[in-house]
């Protein structure tokens, strides 16, 4: 026998234990393969979420501007009984609610024309299209917008060229509605049009059958089967318009205020970091609501 073979079977012996333990518990594979990832969420994500509540329970010394480390429920009292806040609050929720309908209505129609009518082709030409804003950076695709919608932006100069009276929308609310509801259309798009595609096709088939027309078919059927993909596309586009900070700043001017702007400051300027995150747990409270509600529409199976 040689050295070579030798060195094999003590190798395949020493193995041999090892694959026993996953004959007889099939279970520990499945462990060890997601025990990093598990392991990494839990020490990056959920670790900081919880030095994120406690540190909300803690205040600053106005004077020294050191945290004091004594528990306390000051910060969200401010929150709560300060009408400013409740306002940058419902603000902020407002605008993220209004951007989640107006890509639901854009992005519904899109999806059912890629899932249901367009060729195979033609779906591949679009879904190109979908995720390609996405390859451009954040900030590229803002400071567009902001060329496009500035008093001296091309949307002025084309009203003004036809004899129409300029927009003027820059640096407003509708500015930022719009550029919102621009940047996150993908995102809202992707899931609607997952689960239309599996409308079976069957159902519109038997539809017609009964007599009814399309319209009456895309309401009573498609549109039912595709509320859990809306819904899902939802979570991303009013999670993310309820924390983003940075197209409030450059969008909508210095006057508009929102949660994520208050956290920056508070933590960047103010230096008061206990404020910070209790401010900060508002919107994640908000979004634990949302994903309750979405999970009791379906939405997590058209993920």
């Amino acid at each position: 026998m040689s050295v070579t073979t030798a060195g094999r079977l003590r190798k395949n012996r020493g193995a041999a234990p090892l694959q026993g333990l996953f004959w007889r518990l099939p279970w520990l594979r499945s462990v060890l393969l997601l025990l990093p990832p598990v392991a990494w969420f839990v020490l990056i994500y959920l670790t900081s979420l919880v030095l994120l509540l406690i540190t909300a329970f803690w205040t600053i010394d106005t004077f020294t501007t050191q945290i004091v480390q004594v528990w306390n429920l000051d910060n969200f009292r401010l929150i709560l009984n300060e009408p400013a806040y409740r306002l940058i609050i419902g603000r902020t929720v407002g605008l993220a609610a209004l951007v989640t309908i107006t890509d639901a209505a854009l992005a519904f129609p899109f999806a059912y024309f890629m899932a249901r009518v367009a060729s195979r082709r033609t779906q591949t030409i679009l879904f190109a299209a979908v995720l390609l804003p996405l390859w451009a950076s954040y900030l590229a695709r803002v400071y567009a917008w902001i060329l496009i919608l500035n008093h001296s932006g091309i949307l002025n100069w084309s009203l003004q060229w036809i004899g129409l009276p300029p927009a003027n929308i820059g640096y407003t609310y509708v500015a930022m509605w719009i550029v919102f509801s621009y940047i996150w259309l993908p995102f809202m798009i992707i899931p609607t049009y997952a689960a239309m595609e599996r409308v079976p096709e069957t159902l519109l088939e038997a539809a017609a059958d009964l007599g009814a027309p399309r319209w009456r078919a895309v309401r009573d059927v498609v549109l039912p089967l595709a509320i859990p993909g809306v819904v899902a596309g939802s979570i991303f586009t009013f999670s993310l318009t309820l924390g983003d900070y940075i197209t409030p700043i450059l969008v909508g001017g210095a006057g508009s205020t929102f949660i994520g702007n208050v956290v920056y400051q508070s933590v960047g300027i103010a230096n008061n970091v206990p404020f910070a995150a209790a401010l900060a747990i508002v919107p994640v409270a908000i979004m634990a609501i949302y994903l309750l509600i979405a999970r009791r529409l379906g939405a997590f199976e058209a993920l």
